[in-house]
Order: structure tokens, then sequence, then C-alpha cells
């Protein structure tokens, strides 16, 4: 996204019919914060401080209380990140399943360098997160909205080529 890009609406055109399509599912256009944050991040990639101001008045809510949900949950990107955002489970049954060295494989096929930097081509951000909520197929991995099991330092390099 462009400077530019974040000062043009994001709620016109097919973005403004399906706020309301959402609008309508809820008692009250507070509610529809979570959905609404969704669609701007899909728009824009990020929740900058000027979204967040639009998703406020779409909403009729303050634009403080949008960043405090903004900043509440890990989901919403508050700064540019790859066109593949990967998030890889370090808990500790992850890590005893090999989570590092997959943090580690990710980093090194997609050159992002650290883990929470995005690799220099912009497609790429390699995180770790506390937890994915699937012990049982350690080590999970979300890219994107797809989420992988059993996922080994072997087998990144053939994520990564299907990603590209």
């Amino acid at each position: 996204m462009t400077v530019l890009e974040d000062y043009l609406p994001i709620f016109t055109g097919k973005t403004l019919e399906e706020l309301h399509t959402i609008l309508a599912r809820y008692p009250n256009k507070q509610a529809a914060l979570l959905p609404t944050l969704w669609i701007a991040q899909r728009e824009r990639g990020w929740i900058s401080d000027r979204t967040m101001a639009e998703v406020a008045e779409v909403l009729g809510v303050t634009p403080a209380y949008v960043k405090g949900v903004v900043t509440f949950y890990t989901m919403y990107h508050q700064h540019p990140v790859g066109k593949n955002f990967v998030q890889v489970c370090t808990t500790s049954p992850c890590n005893i399943r090999g989570a590092e060295g997959v943090v580690k494989a990710f980093l090194e096929q997609t050159g992002a360098g650290d883990a929470g930097a995005t690799s220099q081509d912009g497609k790429w951000t390699i995180v770790e997160v506390e937890c994915l909520g699937a012990c049982g197929f350690a080590t999970p991995v979300l890219v994107n909205d797809d989420f992988l099991e059993n996922v080994t330092p072997e087998k990144v390099p053939e994520i990564v080529k299907k990603y590209r």
C-alpha cells in the first residue's frame, strides 16, 4: 500500500455493500467492529491510525475505542506486513517438536531475516505466536488464512514454493 492509498476511503462500492451486509447482522454498529476491521485490513494490508479513524467514523465510535481493540488483538497488523503473513506456533509442545527449526527455515527460505521483519521483496513476514490451538498437530503454521499441521523444517521449502 502506498501512502496515498491510506488517504482513499475504504468503504466505497463493494466494500460499502459488504459493510452494510455485516451491519444488518448486529444489534448496533459498535458490535460490528471486528468484522469491519477485517475488511479494512484485507483492503489495506494493515490498520493505520487513519484507517482506525475511518472505521470509527463508519461505526459511530471513537478512534480511541477502535485503537484499543486493534492493539488488544494480535490478528490486526499495526504496521505493513508481507503478502504472506506466516505465524509459527512456538509454545512449549511445539518447541519440543522443533518449532524453532521451523521458524529458522522460514526465515532462511523467505529472506525475511528476523522474526517480525518483512522480506525485502515485501512478500513474507514471519512471526512466532504463542499458540495456534493445535498442540496435537505440532508444529502448526498459519500462512495468511491457511492452517498447516505437522510442519517440519524439511517441509518449509515446499510450503514457501507454494505461496511464492
